[in-house]
């Protein structure tokens, strides 16, 4: 399986959730209230992917973190990226759910929740609707990716066809007449964007509909803000749980051990392109030119803190936020286990007890 879930839930500390929560939101606020910040995030916008009309915030925003062990053993969360990019919301909960029923966890202990800011399950499928929606009739609106049903997070994409009856669509098959566009013969009003734009470039994607168009559509996540608050963030914030960042074109020397360093291009997914520990040669390699399009991270020791069958994991904590009333609302984490290089899933094949997971506190 493409993208495989862990044989377990994870079960979180509420006071190191609590703080990574808080975290997320610092980092947002410390990005979005810094007018010399906003003004070089739009400008890094390629011209051939600018969206018209852009929304003056986010509507989704994930901040990822792992965990280091720091004095007296305590474990402290370091930031590993953050995105204003859709996440696996519906899926996440209904995995959540499907842990539950299966390790009769209601049973085992009340109070258990997986949702942040006091939601439910009720509570948290109106504010995905209302997000992703916004009012118009599902079939109105459609989940646009490109290959929608080869890409590994199509488990989510029908999981939320489940929840909220919209259409997926490849942007392939998205038709355009004047200023309208259409799907199935049906006129699209909302496009909620899975599409990530480094894989337009690699598959060279030639479609009717470019992102670029000024349609009369509204986007559930402007893809302007998958540039905006990214891995080009990184070296702007100053938080203790940002480790040293640096725009590799800023770089006049290179630090010495590039063994405790990370090699990221800016606008990759999934890992593609990272290089832990890079060697001279690749950083050389890359045209002076396009230096600036990479960070160089201080890498960060995670630590195992799970243990399983198969020997200690590590866990990296995503928490997950939406756009409601003026503010980043945290509705739920997401969890990914893994004892590879990376948390991704290539970079953990054929490995069991990792994986997609979903955290679990006691609220109070």
């Amino acid at each position: 399986m493409s993208f495989r879930c862990s044989e377990t839930p994870v079960f979180l500390p509420k006071q190191l959730l609590d703080k990574m929560v808080r975290y997320g939101a610092e980092l947002y606020t410390q990005l979005v209230s810094n007018p010399e910040y906003l003004h070089a995030a739009s400008r890094v916008i390629p011209a051939q992917f600018r969206v018209p009309n852009g929304s003056e915030y986010p509507l989704f925003l994930q901040a990822d973190f792992g965990l280091v062990c720091e004095e007296h053993s305590t474990l402290e969360p370091k930031l590993v990226e953050i995105q204003a990019f859709p996440s696996i919301y519906a899926f996440q909960v209904a995995m959540a759910r499907e842990y539950q029923r299966t390790y009769n966890l209601d049973e085992m202990q009340q109070g258990l929740t997986t949702f942040l800011s006091g939601l439910d399950h009720l509570s948290f499928q109106a504010l995905l609707e209302r997000a992703i929606l916004n009012g118009h009739s599902p079939d109105e609106v459609v989940l646009l990716e490109i290959d929608p049903y080869e890409q590994k997070t199509l488990p989510d994409f029908l999981v939320t066809q489940n929840l909220l009856g919209l259409k997926i669509a490849d942007i392939r098959a998205i038709q355009k007449q004047g200023r309208r566009l259409f799907f199935e013969g049906v006129e699209v009003k909302r496009i909620y964007n899975r599409v990530i734009v480094d894989e337009l470039v690699r598959k060279n994607i030639d479609s009717e509909f470019k992102l670029t168009d000024d349609v009369e559509v509204e986007w559930a996540g402007d893809p302007n803000w998958f540039f905006q608050i990214s891995k080009f963030s990184l070296p702007w914030l100053r938080h203790e749980s940002v480790p040293e960042t640096w725009f590799l074109s800023e770089l006049k020397h290179l630090p010495e051990n590039l063994d405790d360093y990370v090699l990221k291009p800016l606008y990759s997914f999934a890992g593609l392109g990272v290089k832990i520990g890079p060697n001279l040669d690749e950083i050389e390699a890359i045209p002076a030119d396009q230096r600036a399009n990479f960070i160089l991270q201080r890498k960060m020791d995670f630590v195992p803190t799970l243990e399983t069958p198969s020997g200690p994991t590590k866990v990296e904590i995503r928490i997950m936020y939406i756009w409601q009333d003026g503010e980043m609302k945290p509705v739920t984490s997401l969890l990914r286990t893994g004892r590879g290089k990376m948390m991704g899933v290539d970079f953990n094949k054929n490995l069991d007890w990792v994986g997609a997971s979903a955290g679990f506190l006691i609220s109070e």
